[in-house]
């Protein structure tokens, strides 16, 4: 998800001081990290539903982390439920990440993309909001008063 400009200069206030030497910053984002079954969804919405008496409707997603992506590393940190970035969860070294294709997910609403770890069974599941530019939203009609 493209960061506005403050949140950008948060996480990179956050993550400079943990660059090594000679370490460029490529690339920043916040993204669904993990996955979440479907029976955690199901059981979620079930007790939301029963004790809301079926008025609210609750969905469970994959917790939100900073991604800054270097020329050596990549870091995550605590994303805050989107608020101000927390504290660094996870360094793994580029050269040992591979990234799978990207694909559209959820209606088309989401990118998904797998990361595999060298020595890892398992790898990390991504998932990215479309990004929408142009033609939709403030700024789109400029000049039509």
């Amino acid at each position: 998800m493209a960061l506005n400009s403050r949140r950008t200069r948060q996480l990179l206030d956050a993550a400079a001081p943990l660059l090594l030497q000679g370490e460029q910053v490529e690339f920043t984002s916040l993204a669904g990290v993990g996955s979440v079954s479907v029976r955690r969804q199901a059981l979620t919405a079930a007790v939301v539903g029963v004790l809301s008496a079926g008025t609210v409707m609750a969905t469970v997603t994959p917790r939100p982390l900073y991604i800054v992506m270097a020329d050596q590393r990549l870091l995550f940190f605590d994303g805050n439920r989107g608020g101000r970035p927390g504290k660094l969860l996870l360094s793994l070294p580029r050269p040992y990440v591979s990234a799978g294709g990207s694909k559209k997910a959820f209606l088309g609403l989401q990118y998904v993309t797998h990361l595999s770890v060298a020595g890892q069974e398992q790898g990390l599941k991504v998932t990215f909001p479309v990004q929408h530019r142009g033609g939709t939203g403030r700024g789109s009609r400029r000049g039509c008063r």
